[in-house]
Protein backbone atom coordinates (compact mmCIF):
# COMPACT_ATOMS: atom_id res chain seq x y z
CA UNK A 1 0.00 0.00 0.00
CA UNK A 2 1.12 3.57 -0.65
CA UNK A 3 2.93 5.65 1.97
CA UNK A 4 1.41 8.95 3.05
CA UNK A 5 3.55 11.59 4.74
CA UNK A 6 1.70 14.12 6.90
CA UNK A 7 2.98 17.42 8.23
CA UNK A 8 1.01 18.56 11.26
CA UNK A 9 0.17 14.92 11.97
CA UNK A 10 0.01 15.51 15.72
CA UNK A 11 -2.68 18.19 15.42
CA UNK A 12 -6.43 17.85 15.94
CA UNK A 13 -7.15 16.87 12.33
CA UNK A 14 -3.84 15.08 11.80
CA UNK A 15 -4.34 12.58 14.60
CA UNK A 16 -7.73 11.46 13.33
CA UNK A 17 -6.58 11.39 9.71
CA UNK A 18 -3.53 9.28 10.53
CA UNK A 19 -5.70 6.67 12.23
CA UNK A 20 -8.26 6.58 9.42
CA UNK A 21 -5.53 6.16 6.82
CA UNK A 22 -3.96 3.34 8.81
CA UNK A 23 -7.33 1.62 9.10
CA UNK A 24 -7.59 1.73 5.31
CA UNK A 25 -4.22 0.03 4.98
CA UNK A 26 -2.02 2.98 4.11
CA UNK A 27 1.48 3.27 5.51
CA UNK A 28 1.52 6.57 7.38
CA UNK A 29 4.47 8.69 8.51
CA UNK A 30 4.57 12.14 10.07
CA UNK A 31 6.96 15.06 10.13
CA UNK A 32 7.80 16.27 13.62
CA UNK A 33 10.35 18.36 15.48
CA UNK A 34 10.74 15.51 17.97
CA UNK A 35 10.53 11.73 17.81
CA UNK A 36 7.01 10.41 18.27
CA UNK A 37 6.94 7.78 21.02
CA UNK A 38 4.02 5.99 19.37
CA UNK A 39 5.08 2.81 17.63
CA UNK A 40 2.14 3.09 15.25
CA UNK A 41 3.63 5.92 13.21
CA UNK A 42 7.00 6.37 11.57
CA UNK A 43 8.38 9.80 12.49
CA UNK A 44 10.76 11.86 10.39
CA UNK A 45 12.47 14.88 11.92
CA UNK A 46 12.22 18.32 10.43
CA UNK A 47 12.70 21.94 11.47
CA UNK A 48 11.20 24.37 8.95
CA UNK A 49 12.56 27.38 10.83
CA UNK A 50 16.11 26.17 10.23
CA UNK A 51 15.33 24.65 6.82
CA UNK A 52 16.03 21.08 7.92
CA UNK A 53 14.24 17.88 6.90
CA UNK A 54 15.13 14.19 6.82
CA UNK A 55 15.54 13.38 3.08
CA UNK A 56 14.09 9.90 3.63
CA UNK A 57 10.77 11.49 4.57
CA UNK A 58 10.41 12.57 0.95
CA UNK A 59 12.09 9.68 -0.81
CA UNK A 60 9.88 7.10 0.92
CA UNK A 61 6.55 8.87 0.29
CA UNK A 62 3.95 8.52 -2.44
CA UNK A 63 1.61 11.25 -1.18
CA UNK A 64 2.17 14.26 1.07
CA UNK A 65 -0.58 15.93 3.10
CA UNK A 66 0.42 19.34 4.41
CA UNK A 67 -1.47 20.30 7.58
CA UNK A 68 1.27 22.15 9.46
CA UNK A 69 0.54 25.65 10.72
CA UNK A 70 0.21 27.61 13.96
CA UNK A 71 -3.31 27.82 15.41
CA UNK A 72 -4.86 31.14 14.32
CA UNK A 73 -7.17 31.26 17.37
CA UNK A 74 -4.65 30.40 20.08
CA UNK A 75 -3.29 33.88 20.85
CA UNK A 76 -3.89 37.55 20.08
CA UNK A 77 -2.66 38.65 16.66
CA UNK A 78 0.41 40.65 17.54
CA UNK A 79 2.87 41.46 14.75
CA UNK A 80 5.07 38.54 15.79
CA UNK A 81 2.09 36.17 16.06
CA UNK A 82 0.92 37.08 12.57
CA UNK A 83 4.38 36.37 11.24
CA UNK A 84 4.40 32.97 12.96
CA UNK A 85 0.96 32.09 11.55
CA UNK A 86 2.17 32.87 8.03
CA UNK A 87 5.69 31.45 8.27
CA UNK A 88 4.56 28.18 9.89
CA UNK A 89 2.50 27.45 6.79
CA UNK A 90 4.65 28.84 4.01
CA UNK A 91 8.17 28.03 5.19
CA UNK A 92 7.16 24.43 5.86
CA UNK A 93 5.59 24.06 2.39
CA UNK A 94 8.67 25.61 0.79
CA UNK A 95 10.95 23.21 2.68
CA UNK A 96 9.00 20.19 1.42
CA UNK A 97 8.89 21.58 -2.12
CA UNK A 98 12.63 22.24 -2.26
CA UNK A 99 13.43 18.71 -1.07
CA UNK A 100 10.97 17.17 -3.55
CA UNK A 101 12.54 19.24 -6.35
CA UNK A 102 16.06 18.38 -5.22
CA UNK A 103 15.31 14.65 -5.26
CA UNK A 104 13.24 14.89 -8.45
CA UNK A 105 10.65 12.91 -6.51
CA UNK A 106 7.60 11.98 -8.57
CA UNK A 107 4.88 12.29 -5.95
CA UNK A 108 1.42 11.04 -6.88
CA UNK A 109 -0.15 14.07 -5.20
CA UNK A 110 0.48 16.97 -2.83
CA UNK A 111 -2.57 17.85 -0.74
CA UNK A 112 -2.59 21.01 1.33
CA UNK A 113 -4.90 22.46 3.91
CA UNK A 114 -6.10 26.02 3.49
CA UNK A 115 -9.00 27.87 5.08
CA UNK A 116 -12.19 29.68 4.20
CA UNK A 117 -10.42 32.73 5.59
CA UNK A 118 -9.27 32.98 1.96
CA UNK A 119 -12.54 34.84 1.29
CA UNK A 120 -11.92 37.32 4.08
CA UNK A 121 -13.30 38.25 7.48
CA UNK A 122 -16.55 39.78 6.29
CA UNK A 123 -20.28 39.24 6.59
CA UNK A 124 -21.95 39.68 3.22
CA UNK A 125 -24.71 38.38 0.98
CA UNK A 126 -22.17 36.62 -1.22
CA UNK A 127 -22.05 32.82 -1.24
CA UNK A 128 -18.36 32.31 -1.91
CA UNK A 129 -17.19 29.73 -4.43
CA UNK A 130 -13.73 28.57 -5.38
CA UNK A 131 -13.74 31.09 -8.25
CA UNK A 132 -13.82 34.10 -5.92
CA UNK A 133 -10.60 35.99 -5.34
CA UNK A 134 -8.70 36.13 -2.07
CA UNK A 135 -9.63 38.96 0.27
CA UNK A 136 -7.21 41.76 1.02
CA UNK A 137 -7.25 41.34 4.82
CA UNK A 138 -4.86 39.36 7.03
CA UNK A 139 -6.60 35.98 6.71
CA UNK A 140 -7.25 36.37 3.01
CA UNK A 141 -3.66 37.24 2.19
CA UNK A 142 -2.29 34.56 4.52
CA UNK A 143 -4.38 31.91 2.76
CA UNK A 144 -3.37 33.28 -0.64
CA UNK A 145 0.36 32.98 0.08
CA UNK A 146 -0.22 29.59 1.74
CA UNK A 147 -1.93 28.31 -1.41
CA UNK A 148 0.73 29.82 -3.66
CA UNK A 149 3.32 27.82 -1.73
CA UNK A 150 1.27 24.67 -2.32
CA UNK A 151 0.79 25.39 -6.02
CA UNK A 152 4.56 25.30 -6.55
CA UNK A 153 4.16 21.53 -6.78
CA UNK A 154 2.10 21.99 -9.96
CA UNK A 155 5.26 23.28 -11.65
CA UNK A 156 6.79 19.84 -11.07
CA UNK A 157 3.85 18.10 -12.72
CA UNK A 158 2.47 16.92 -9.37
CA UNK A 159 -1.29 16.84 -8.89
CA UNK A 160 -2.04 19.43 -6.22
CA UNK A 161 -5.21 19.66 -4.13
CA UNK A 162 -6.10 22.48 -1.74
CA UNK A 163 -8.88 22.13 0.82
CA UNK A 164 -10.26 25.45 2.10
CA UNK A 165 -11.58 24.29 5.43
CA UNK A 166 -14.27 25.75 7.67
CA UNK A 167 -14.79 25.17 11.39
CA UNK A 168 -13.88 21.53 12.05
CA UNK A 169 -16.23 19.78 14.46
CA UNK A 170 -14.67 16.99 16.49
CA UNK A 171 -15.08 15.67 20.02
CA UNK A 172 -11.45 15.77 21.09
CA UNK A 173 -10.07 18.28 23.56
CA UNK A 174 -8.25 21.14 21.92
CA UNK A 175 -10.68 21.51 19.05
CA UNK A 176 -12.94 24.50 18.50
CA UNK A 177 -16.07 22.60 19.52
CA UNK A 178 -14.65 21.69 22.93
CA UNK A 179 -14.13 25.41 23.63
CA UNK A 180 -17.61 26.31 22.41
CA UNK A 181 -19.13 23.71 24.72
CA UNK A 182 -17.85 25.29 27.94
CA UNK A 183 -20.36 28.17 28.30
CA UNK A 184 -23.20 26.10 26.81
CA UNK A 185 -22.73 23.31 29.34
CA UNK A 186 -22.77 25.93 32.09
CA UNK A 187 -26.12 27.21 30.81
CA UNK A 188 -24.76 30.44 29.33
CA UNK A 189 -25.37 29.87 25.62
CA UNK A 190 -25.49 33.11 23.66
CA UNK A 191 -24.57 34.55 20.26
CA UNK A 192 -21.39 36.40 19.43
CA UNK A 193 -21.83 39.95 18.18
CA UNK A 194 -25.16 40.30 16.37
CA UNK A 195 -25.29 36.54 15.74
CA UNK A 196 -26.03 37.05 12.04
CA UNK A 197 -22.55 36.15 10.82
CA UNK A 198 -22.29 32.77 9.11
CA UNK A 199 -20.25 29.89 10.48
CA UNK A 200 -19.23 27.41 7.77
CA UNK A 201 -18.41 24.04 9.35
CA UNK A 202 -17.51 20.42 8.58
CA UNK A 203 -17.56 17.20 10.62
CA UNK A 204 -14.10 15.72 11.24
CA UNK A 205 -15.12 12.43 9.61
CA UNK A 206 -16.18 14.17 6.41
CA UNK A 207 -13.00 16.22 6.33
CA UNK A 208 -10.80 13.14 6.75
CA UNK A 209 -12.81 11.30 4.10
CA UNK A 210 -12.20 14.25 1.79
CA UNK A 211 -8.44 14.02 2.34
CA UNK A 212 -8.60 10.30 1.56
CA UNK A 213 -10.65 11.04 -1.54
CA UNK A 214 -8.00 13.56 -2.60
CA UNK A 215 -5.48 10.73 -2.44
CA UNK A 216 -7.58 8.20 -4.29
CA UNK A 217 -9.43 10.35 -6.84
CA UNK A 218 -7.40 12.27 -9.40
CA UNK A 219 -10.39 14.56 -10.06
CA UNK A 220 -9.74 16.27 -6.71
CA UNK A 221 -7.31 18.80 -8.11
CA UNK A 222 -7.07 22.50 -7.42
CA UNK A 223 -9.04 24.29 -4.70
CA UNK A 224 -12.16 22.91 -3.02
CA UNK A 225 -14.25 24.36 -0.21
CA UNK A 226 -14.21 21.81 2.62
CA UNK A 227 -17.49 22.83 4.26
CA UNK A 228 -20.83 21.13 4.82
CA UNK A 229 -23.74 22.23 2.58
CA UNK A 230 -25.65 23.62 5.54
CA UNK A 231 -25.66 27.37 6.13
CA UNK A 232 -25.68 28.29 9.82
CA UNK A 233 -25.37 31.67 11.46
CA UNK A 234 -23.58 32.05 14.76
CA UNK A 235 -26.99 32.31 16.43
CA UNK A 236 -28.54 29.24 14.79
CA UNK A 237 -25.35 27.23 15.38
CA UNK A 238 -25.34 28.08 19.09
CA UNK A 239 -29.07 27.41 19.39
CA UNK A 240 -28.64 23.96 17.83
CA UNK A 241 -25.69 23.25 20.10
CA UNK A 242 -27.69 24.22 23.19
CA UNK A 243 -30.68 22.16 22.06
CA UNK A 244 -28.49 19.10 21.46
CA UNK A 245 -27.26 19.34 25.05
CA UNK A 246 -30.71 20.20 26.44
CA UNK A 247 -29.39 23.53 27.67
CA UNK A 248 -31.10 26.93 27.60
CA UNK A 249 -30.46 29.59 25.01
CA UNK A 250 -31.72 32.88 26.33
CA UNK A 251 -28.73 34.98 27.40
CA UNK A 252 -28.16 38.29 25.59
CA UNK A 253 -25.61 38.42 22.80
CA UNK A 254 -21.99 39.00 23.72
CA UNK A 255 -21.33 42.51 22.31
CA UNK A 256 -18.85 42.82 19.46
CA UNK A 257 -17.00 45.65 21.21
CA UNK A 258 -16.35 43.41 24.22
CA UNK A 259 -14.94 40.65 22.01
CA UNK A 260 -12.72 43.23 20.29
CA UNK A 261 -11.54 44.48 23.68
CA UNK A 262 -10.62 40.98 24.88
CA UNK A 263 -9.33 39.44 21.65
CA UNK A 264 -8.18 42.41 19.60
CA UNK A 265 -8.05 41.96 15.83
CA UNK A 266 -8.51 38.19 16.22
CA UNK A 267 -12.14 38.84 17.20
CA UNK A 268 -13.05 38.98 13.49
CA UNK A 269 -13.06 35.17 13.34
CA UNK A 270 -15.97 35.24 15.80
CA UNK A 271 -17.99 38.27 14.74
CA UNK A 272 -17.62 38.08 10.95
CA UNK A 273 -18.47 35.33 8.49
CA UNK A 274 -20.18 34.66 5.16
CA UNK A 275 -21.66 31.64 3.44
CA UNK A 276 -19.30 29.31 1.55
CA UNK A 277 -20.49 26.94 -1.16
CA UNK A 278 -19.91 23.18 -1.12
CA UNK A 279 -21.37 22.73 -4.62
CA UNK A 280 -18.06 21.99 -6.34
CA UNK A 281 -17.46 19.06 -3.99
CA UNK A 282 -20.98 17.74 -4.41
CA UNK A 283 -20.79 17.98 -8.22
CA UNK A 284 -17.52 16.05 -7.99
CA UNK A 285 -19.45 13.19 -6.38
CA UNK A 286 -18.50 13.69 -2.75
CA UNK A 287 -21.25 12.54 -0.39
CA UNK A 288 -21.32 14.09 3.07
CA UNK A 289 -21.98 11.70 5.93
CA UNK A 290 -23.00 14.69 8.04
CA UNK A 291 -24.64 17.29 5.83
CA UNK A 292 -26.78 18.82 8.60
CA UNK A 293 -25.56 20.42 11.81
CA UNK A 294 -28.02 18.68 14.12
CA UNK A 295 -26.93 15.21 12.98
CA UNK A 296 -23.25 16.18 13.22
CA UNK A 297 -23.63 17.43 16.79
CA UNK A 298 -25.71 14.43 17.84
CA UNK A 299 -22.97 12.15 16.54
CA UNK A 300 -20.24 14.00 18.40
CA UNK A 301 -22.02 14.83 21.66
CA UNK A 302 -24.49 12.02 22.28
Amino acid sequence: MAQVLISGGSGVVGKVLCEKLRMKGYHVAILSRSINKSKKLKTYLWDPTNNQIDPEAISSSDYIIHLAGANIAEKRWTVSRKKLILDSRVQSANLIFNEVKKQKKELKAFISASAIGYYGSITSDTIFTEDNHAANDFLGQTCLVWEQAARQFETLGIRTSILRTGLVLNKEKGGALSKMLIPVKMGFASSMGNGKQYLPWIHIDDLCELYIRAIENISIEGAFNAVAPDFQTNKSFTQTLAKTLNKPFFFPNIPAFLLKLVLGEMSVILIKGSRVSANKLIKNGFIFKFSKLNSALRNLLN
